[in-house]
């Protein structure tokens, strides 16, 4: 599957994709390039060892993704429309994928399809591009390879998650920390990223003698990184950028602590420049925390998620500060008959990780041997992790998010009967949360308040 140069990819393209030396593409034969070209390009975007190859095939994704329609795009003009009573009743999906990442973003677009939906995210956070080995150049990339692959037809949105200031690095070395922030949204943003959360809550110093100073790190950090992004757009887009008053796991959020926020933020970032576009949405904390809490057993505990909390923050967010409303962040793991609550309180997005990552680990297809691999990995590599007192289970539970980068290859070379299994209960799983969130047939709304604007990645040197 992997080329060993741009002469094979060139040849393998010919008669499916056209490309003029002055850089523009045509697709001749849009259906063998989803049924076939396009798992080739997609892998060799992510495995293949020679960076010209790599960059090329990345290339011709995102190009070819544009002409069909389905272009990398900010969601913000939505979520406008959300903060001025356009639209209502439904809830945002953003979904983080750690593995088995085409496959599992293919079984999120078959569930789109089905349900006419299009309002839905596909983001990664800064600690998962690590520990996933997913830079965003190439986690775009096998997004909008599945797109094409899936036939969707409607801008796609990804988004940077949790662009978080690290408290420790920061005590450390802020200057040092801020840059690599910074670092990180301008790759994100060259990748196509035009979602991008700022989380900078972890800076929240609740020892301070009033809210204000309590957020005022957070919400001057917030204001400088808004800055920044809008310093980096493209033109014609401008990117959703996301604020976080309450840091997850922490004590649940105020109506108090997101006025301050909002408050010293919009001050802040009216200094930095006139007319600086400011946030369309605000994160906080009602009782959740990222992974769920797992039991002894490796089962996990249930959550009682403060959704009167939820609302009061959202109506505040929207009636008094025009936003989209408040962000649910890790959801994921909690109980059936809650999501369909995250619309009846006016919830913009929620965030989804864990469950999806569960799914996969636990499929009664999913290879033991291969599982049991990962697993005396984990016990090798991440024993300093385990904290005393804590089951193997819940050991496991809590680290094997870790196996995914450095297996990456191995789980996308699963058994294509295995692949497709998994696939399956997956779709299963989106389809219900479409339902749940209500952004069934949101594919016309998309059409409504979106106007996509076609960025091309730099064309490669010497190509073709």
């Amino acid at each position: 599957m992997l080329y060993s140069s741009k002469t094979d990819l060139l040849n393998d393209l010919k008669g499916i994709v056209d490309i003029q030396k002055n850089g523009t593409l045509k697709i001749t034969d849009k259906d063998t390039l989803r049924n076939k070209i396009i798992d080739t390009l997609v892998y060799n975007a992510v495995f293949n060892k020679e960076t010209a190859i790599k960059n090329i095939s990345r290339w011709i994704i995102r190009s070819t993704s544009n002409k069909l329609g389905i272009v990398s795009s900010s969601i913000q003009s939505l979520y406008e429309a959300i903060g001025k009573k356009q639209f209502k009743g439904f809830t945002v999906p953003a979904v983080n994928i750690r593995g088995l990442t085409y496959d599992t973003a293919r079984s999120i677009f078959r569930a789109a399809k089905k349900n006419h939906v299009g309002a839905f995210i596909f983001e990664i956070a800064r600690s998962e591009i690590g520990y996933t080995d997913q830079r965003p150049a190439e986690y775009a990339s096998v997004v909008l390879a599945a797109a094409i692959k899936e036939g969707h037809e409607v801008p796609v949105f990804i988004q940077g998650d949790h662009f978080q200031i690290n408290a420790r690095y920061y005590e450390k070395d802020k200057d040092a920390e801020i840059n690599k922030v910074r670092g990180l949204i301008k790759e994100a943003i060259e990748a196509g990223f035009y979602n991008i959360d700022i989380d900078t809550s972890t800076l929240v110093d609740l020892s301070k003698p009033n809210i204000t100073e309590q957020q005022r790190l957070n919400f001057e950090f917030a204001a400088e990184l808004t800055s920044y992004i809008r310093s980096l757009e493209p033109k014609g887009i401008t990117v959703s950028v996301g604020g976080e008053i309450g840091e997850v796991g922490k004590k649940n959020s105020t109506i108090e602590e997101l006025r301050a926020f909002m408050d010293g933020y919009i001050s802040t970032l009216a200094a930095k420049g006139k007319g600086l576009k400011g946030i369309s949405k605000i994160s906080v904390q009602t009782g959740t925390t990222h992974g769920g809490v797992p039991l002894p057993d490796g089962t996990i505990a249930k959550v009682k998620l403060d959704f009167d909390t939820l609302k009061n923050l959202s109506r505040v967010a929207i009636d008094e500060y025009g936003l989209s409303g408040a962000v649910q962040h890790g959801a994921s793991t909690l109980p059936a008959d809650a999501f369909d609550k995250f619309p009846e309180t006016a919830t913009s997005e929620v965030h989804l990780a864990t469950e999806f990552q569960n799914m996969i680990y636990e499929s009664s297809v999913f290879p033991q041997d291969f599982k049991n691999e990962i697993y005396e990995f984990l016990n090798k590599n991440y024993a300093a992790d385990r904290k005393e007192g804590e089951t193997y289970e819940q050991f496991i539970y809590k680290t094997r998010k870790n196996g995914f980068g450095p297996f990456k290859e191995r789980f996308w070379n699963l058994p294509a009967d295995v692949k497709n299994k998994i696939g399956e209960e997956l779709e299963v799983k989106f389809d219900f949360l479409f339902k749940k969130l209500n952004v069934i047939h949101s594919k016309e709304i998309i059409k409504k308040t979106i106007k996509p604007v076609e960025v091309q990645l730099p064309h490669p040197p010497d190509f073709p």
